[in-house]
């Protein structure tokens, strides 16, 4: 079965210089489908750029937290009108909260985050979301304006948290992360979950496993993240591989 990175930057500047060579690495190992997913309005266009030079790779169109001093007034008009103009994104992301920066205005983050979620349900888009130290506040904002579902990005809350995304329709990302043996509390996460509430991710070019601490991620890796995953689980290598798929392509509304 084929592999779907739900999660990877190969929009951003770290791989101007191979990315044709990641991409055909991660081909090679059968990575056959990318998500995208836009930071900024300012690299959108980028995004969708990479995406329409090769086949399986999907563009995500959001305004991350992380970047919270660079959005500007006219941004959300913006996204509502990129969606409107660009039939081919699958979602909108990467969006959401981070409460783990103490310098990041809490306040214009929830603001920001709730008028992306109205956005996306009036789209009627999946959303993807970057969430640390905040599930509680987007479970609130979840509950609050219901969109169609999505994926939790690096998912790491409690189990309590995992059911309620699930069933707000939502799919938990899991990735390098878990090849690290100290990574318990993920390890537990990944024996407990139903496995159709999983998907996996790399992140690229951050978050990288245990193997390639302190360098550059890529997609070419995911198997090796696969791997990790079926270590803690007890069905067969090709249930999960294909659960995965079937997962992933779901939650993005494509063909499988």
């Amino acid at each position: 079965m084929p592999l779907f990175d739900t999660h990877c930057h190969l929009d951003f500047p770290d791989f101007d210089a191979d990315r044709a060579e990641v991409l055909a690495r991660a081909r090679a190992a059968g990575v056959e489908r990318l998500l995208i997913p836009g930071v900024t309005a300012e690299h959108w266009p980028r995004v969708l750029d990479v995406c329409r030079r090769e086949q399986g790779l999907y563009p995500a169109l959001g305004l991350h937290p992380m970047f919270i001093d660079q959005h500007t007034a006219g941004d959300l008009q913006a996204l509502q009108q990129a969606l409107v103009d660009n039939r081919d994104v699958v979602a909108v992301g990467e969006i959401g909260l981070d409460f783990f920066l103490p310098e990041l205005d809490r306040t214009a983050q929830q603001t920001l985050f709730d008028a992306q979620l109205v956005i996306a349900r009036d789209a009627g888009l999946p959303v993807v979301l970057h969430v640390r130290k905040a599930h509680d506040a987007v479970l609130a904002s979840l509950k609050k304006t219901t969109v169609k579902g999505g994926i939790v990005h690096a998912f790491n809350g409690s189990l309590e948290q995992a059911q309620r995304y699930i069933e707000m329709g939502f799919k938990l990302g899991f990735g390098g992360m878990l090849t690290f043996e100290s990574a318990h509390k993920l390890h537990r996460l990944a024996r407990e979950l139903p496995l159709d509430a999983i998907v996996l991710e790399t992140d690229a070019p951050d978050m990288s496993g245990a193997a390639y601490r302190g360098q550059r991620n890529s997609p070419a890796y995911l198997p090796e993240y696969l791997d990790a995953l079926i270590t803690q689980r007890p069905e067969t290598r090709d249930d999960i591989t294909q659960r995965l798929w079937c997962n992933s392509c779901q939650v993005f509304n494509l063909h499988q």
